[in-house]
C-alpha cells in the first residue's frame, strides 16, 4: 500500500514569471513547497536560461494541463549571427564562424520560410528521446546524433528589432512542440550567415501572461501565508480554449461518477471535446453526444 502524499488540498494554476538560471522543474517545487501543495505540475518546459510564463498547476488543475501545452504560446528571443553553437543557444560551444551578415530586408524575406506547417529538427541537446534516452545525455558524452524533423505549426514570426548587424530580435506564435533554439540556428543557415539563441522570453502560453505572473522573490515571500492563495487562478483557467457546456447539479453526479450527462450547449458538434460546468465550476472533460457529455477526465466536486 503506498504512502499517503502529504500537503494540502489546493487546486488551482499560478502564473510564475521565471528567471533565468533556474530549470522548470526546480520552479514547480518551489510553488508546490510554497502552497504545501500535495500536487504540482507545469504546462511547457522553458529552458533553464529563457524567462517568462511557467504556468504551474495545482491539484485538479493538473488534468488540465494537456489543454495548456497544446495552446498556442508567444516567444520573444534575440538571435545572434555569425556563430552555431552545439546547445543552439550561448550557454554552448562555439562550433563555426561567419563574416557574413544579413540585411534587415534579408531577414524579414527569410522569416517567410518558417511560417506555416513547418518541420523542424530539435537541437541536439534537447529534451527529445533517441532510442530511449533523452537527446542531451547522448550529446553531453559528445555524440553527434540524427535526430528526426517533426511538424511545428507557426502562426506568426515577425521582426521587432535590430540592435546591431550581429543581433536581431523576433516575435515567434507557435503550437505545441517548437524550439526557438532551431528557429535561431535555421534562420541562420538560410541566411548563410550562422546564429544561435541569445535570450529568450516566453510573453504568453494560452491564456496566460507573463506581465501577470509572480516573481520567484515573491513568492518565496509569501510562501506558506494563506495571502499567496489569492494569486491562484481557478482550475477552469486551463479550459479556457475549449468549448463549455453547462449541466445542472443532478447530471453533474452522474458526470463525475464516470456516465454521460445531459448538458446544455450551443453550436457543439457531434464528438466534439468540451468540457462540463455546474455553478460555473468544472464538471468533467469530455464528448458531447446526442445533447450528453460522456466524460474522459473528471474534476473533484
Amino acid at each position: 500500500m503506498g504512502r499517503a502524499r502529504k500537503g494540502r488540498d489546493i487546486s488551482g494554476w499560478l502564473v510564475v514569471d521565471k528567471p533565468a538560471g533556474i530549470s522548470s522543474t526546480a520552479v514547480v517545487n518551489k510553488v508546490r513547497w510554497a502552497f504545501s501543495a500535495k500536487k504540482a505540475g507545469h504546462a511547457g518546459t522553458l529552458d533553464p536560461e529563457a524567462t517568462g510564463v511557467l504556468a504551474v498547476a495545482l491539484g485538479e488543475a493538473t488534468k488540465t494541463v494537456p489543454y495548456i501545452t497544446d495552446a498556442l504560446k508567444a516567444y520573444r528571443f534575440t538571435v545572434t549571427f555569425g556563430a552555431a553553437t552545439n546547445t543552439d543557444d550561448a550557454e554552448g560551444e562555439v562550433i563555426a564562424r561567419s563574416d557574413t551578415r544579413p540585411c534587415d530586408a534579408q531577414i524579414k524575406e527569410a522569416l517567410h520560410g518558417f511560417v506555416g506547417e513547418i518541420m523542424q529538427v530539435p537541437p541536439q541537446f534537447s529534451a527529445v528521446k533517441i532510442d530511449g534516452e533523452r537527446a542531451y545525455k547522448r550529446a553531453r558524452d559528445g555524440e553527434a546524433m540524427e535526430i528526426a524533423a517533426r511538424p511545428l505549426w507557426v502562426e506568426e514570426l515577425t521582426m521587432t528589432g535590430r540592435e546591431d548587424a550581429d543581433h536581431v530580435t523576433l516575435e515567434m506564435v507557435c503550437g505545441k512542440g517548437g524550439y526557438v533554439r532551431s528557429i535561431a540556428r535555421d534562420l541562420g543557415d538560410a541566411l548563410g550567415c550562422l546564429g544561435h539563441v541569445r535570450e529568450l522570453r516566453r510573453i504568453w502560453s494560452g491564456p496566460f501572461e507573463a506581465e501577470n505572473g509572480l516573481s520567484l522573490d515573491e513568492i518565496d515571500r509569501l510562501a506558506k501565508d494563506p495571502a499567496l492563495d489569492a494569486y491562484l487562478l481557478p482550475v477552469e483557467a486551463g479550459l479556457a480554449d475549449l468549448p463549455e457546456a453547462r449541466c445542472t447539479p443532478e447530471e453533474a453526479t452522474r458526470i463525475r461518477n464516470g456516465n454521460p450527462g445531459m448538458v446544455f450547449a450551443s453550436g457543439l458538434e457531434y464528438g466534439e471535446e468540451c468540457w462540463a460546468s455546474c455553478d460555473g465550476r468544472a464538471v468533467a472533460v469530455g464528448r458531447f453526444k446526442a445533447g450528453a457529455l460522456h466524460p474522459a477526465r473528471v474534476f473533484a466536486g
